[in-house]
């Protein structure tokens, strides 16, 4: 593993009684990116980051972290996870129970309250310090359980699906933090299935369908080679705009269409300007249109496949 690198993995798989949950993944997670883990629910993100954590142990291959392949309980020290599974000591108050936590991680009582207090205070919770953590909503006790990830101050953070469940003001106060992290030398793993999230703060991305790895680079180069010819279209009713679809359906390779508003990848040489002049002549209303970059989630339907988002739902179900 170059220096460069936080986290390296070569060709890991792992299988559970015939199920093949992750199957000869590799990837290098550079440091300082908010490197995204993305895919639908049941693709093997979970389970790779178990893996990561040395929670689970690979069938195949190898994981290095920090440059050794210790494992991530030998490093627990500089790793702040945050587990899908939210776990919290309910009876316990909250400040009480940071505390706690940060002495497990080996940080003193005296630094633990103090950083307590000021992740408190930066997520708008000074005043639920002294209260019992089943006193709290759902999304206060997300944000506590963030909390308590950060303060052993961790060199590499992992964050699986770590917005569900909190409102949008919250979900951007937190994706302002990690943004905040990585821009001052922290390294994260961001393992979501919301393409449109990760697409927002990730750098690089790597996406797994199946447990296996279908694309992995910088956000920027990702969207550069599955480029194609990409345009956005938003019709102000919905019915009018999926007759006017079907009107250009002969010149679109594959569409992520909603009714109102539409993601169009057009087929090779098809000029967008003859794709409006049809949408205009069924005499749709159109809000907009315009030539784009390929969203993420378009990318990752183009390259893993519909029926693979079908897959995983039905076996994360």
């Amino acid at each position: 593993m170059t220096p460069d690198n936080v986290v390296a993995i070569e060709g890991i798989a792992k299988r559970f009684a015939g199920h093949v949950a992750v199957a000869d993944l590799s990837l290098r997670v550079p440091k300082g990116a908010i490197y995204g883990l993305l895919g639908p629910n049941g693709a093997g993100k979970t389970t790779t980051i178990r893996m990561i954590m040395n929670i689970t142990i690979p069938d195949e291959g190898t994981i290095e972290l920090f440059g050794d392949r210790m494992g991530g309980r030998h490093h627990s020290a500089r790793i702040g996870y945050l587990p899908e599974e939210r776990g919290l000591y309910r009876k316990m108050r909250v400040r009480d129970m940071l505390v706690f936590l940060a002495e497990a991680k080996g940080v003193d009582r005296a630094r633990g309250g103090a950083n307590a207090d000021e992740w408190l205070r930066r997520l708008d919770l000074a005043e639920w310090g002294a209260r019992k953590v089943e006193e709290l909503s759902k999304g206060m006790q997300q944000k506590v359980q963030f909390i308590g990830t950060m303060l052993h101050e961790p060199e590499l953070l992992i964050l699986d699906e770590p917005f569900s469940g909190l409102d949008p003001i919250n979900q951007q106060v937190l994706k302002d933090i990690v943004v905040h992290l990585s821009r001052s030398g922290k390294t994260i793993i961001f393992s979501t299935h919301q393409m449109d999230v990760a697409e927002k703060i990730c750098d690089h991305v790597c996406i797994i369908a199946r447990g296996r790895k279908v694309l992995d680079g910088g956000l920027a180069e990702v969207k550069r080679v599955h480029g194609g010819t990409h345009v956005a279209v938003a019709f102000e009713d919905g019915a009018a705009g999926a007759e006017a679809m079907r009107a250009v359906a002969d010149l679109v390779a594959a569409a992520d269409d909603s009714g109102l508003f539409a993601e169009l990848k057009l087929k090779d040489g098809v000029d967008p300007q003859l794709v409006l002049e049809r949408l205009m002549k069924t005499g749709a209303r159109i809000r907009r249109f315009e030539r784009i970059e390929p969203s993420l989630n378009r990318i990752f339907l183009d390259t893993a496949g519909p029926e693979a988002a079908a897959e995983a739902e039905v076996a994360h179900a």
